[in-house]
């Protein structure tokens, strides 16, 4: 397929300013909070990452689409993205691995695209002026409908998208016979993470994200995980319920990204939006209790408030971001509790922060001994 044979498609912000581009082959529209990842790789577990639900994406990568699709890079059951927009996309593939090309993934999952977008300039854009809402379409001939529905578009803070992305109802994954049983409270969790859990001899129950405590309990597992996921971590307050149970009773917990969000609201550190979060697979990150640097792979447009976890007694920051000095860690004193606001899994992403899931384990082994 040539690109003269696509369709003229648009990128329209929520001030009204527009970015010209090409369908990339699947015609509609799709609303969203637009966003960047700088990484230059991994675009297909971005894309079926649930904590992107709800999210347009743009890809700094100047070529999208070049490796195709695999299986098992996938990080849940479909595309997450509400949206792709990108510099040079690629009807074909390479890799002699790869199972399918992106643009059959894309009409596969009805996921609409556009491309010959000045990326550049749109980062730069929205670097300047903050996450915003967006909508991207071909229908070009509804677009001043399309304009007003898209200020109406709810907007990212205070909105409640765990509920979108989260099981209906729990299941188990991982070995019955393993000598760790972890209870996982899944707002949106990836596919990499609970295989991480897997390889440290878990057993894991995966649990939709409005259980309660007593469900989480009732099957008497040696510790607890919340979750990554999608949106606002403050609507969460079932979730925040949970962590204040379990940390109570000094239970074993680990949290990622909006789990990381919802251990500190349960402590009384509140959360703010971000004026542009934290995307790419390179960012990096200073761990305060060794002294070494990591980078981390982040997906985040929400953070800890600093100065509320500096003066919490109860909090210690152990990670902070280097490029703005954002809570990057945190644990309770006295307590079985840690939690990172990055993905450890790094799926995509370095491998310097797998260790996180040792020190979960190792905690579980300390409670238990």
């Amino acid at each position: 397929m040539s690109y003269k044979a696509l369709k003229r498609a648009v990128v329209v912000l929520a001030d009204g300013t527009k970015f010209f581009g090409k369908s990339i082959g699947v015609d509609g529209t799709g609303f969203g909070e637009i966003c960047f990842n700088t990484g230059m790789t991994g675009y297909q577990e971005i894309f079926t990452d649930p904590s992107y639900y709800g999210q347009i994406m743009v890809a700094t990568n100047a070529h999208i689409g070049n490796y195709g699709v695999l299986n098992d890079d996938a990080q849940s059951g479909n595309i997450k993205i509400a949206g792709l927009i990108c510099k040079n996309f690629s009807n074909t593939q390479s890799r002699p691995s790869a199972e399918a090309d992106l643009l059959s993934y894309f009409k596969e999952n009805k996921i609409v695209g556009v491309s010959d977008v000045d990326t550049r300039a749109l980062v730069s854009y929205i670097r300047d002026n903050g996450a915003m809402n967006a909508v991207i379409t071909t229908e070009l001939e509804s677009l001043d409908d399309l304009i007003i529905e898209l200020q109406n578009l709810p907007n990212m803070d205070g909105l409640e998208l765990a509920s979108k992305v989260s099981t209906e109802k729990p299941y188990f994954i991982g070995n019955p016979d393993a000598k760790y049983k972890v209870s996982a409270l899944d707002l949106g969790v990836k596919k990499s993470i609970l295989n991480h859990f897997i390889k440290r001899d878990v057993y894991v129950k995966v649990f939709p994200y409005n259980s309660s405590f007593e469900m989480l309990s009732k099957w008497n597992p040696d510790g607890y995980f919340i979750s990554n996921g999608p949106g606002d971590p403050k609507p969460l307050l079932q979730a925040q319920n949970i962590a204040k149970e379990i940390i109570k009773k000094n239970l074993p917990l680990f949290g990622i990204c909006l789990g990381h969000q919802v251990i500190a609201i349960a402590n009384g550190v509140p959360t703010y939006k971000m004026f542009n979060g934290h995307r790419g697979i390179n960012h990096p990150v200073i761990n305060h209790e060794t002294g070494k640097g990591e980078i981390t792979s982040q997906n985040h447009g929400f953070a800890v408030d600093r100065n509320a976890a500096e003066l919490n007694p109860d909090i210690i920051i152990t990670h902070s971001h280097l490029n703005d000095n954002t809570v990057a860690g945190i644990k309770i004193k006295s307590k079985n509790c840690f939690s990172v606001q990055y993905h450890p899994e790094a799926a995509p992403g370095p491998n310097d922060s797998n260790y996180l899931f040792d020190k979960f384990i190792e905690s579980i082994k300390n409670f238990s001994s």
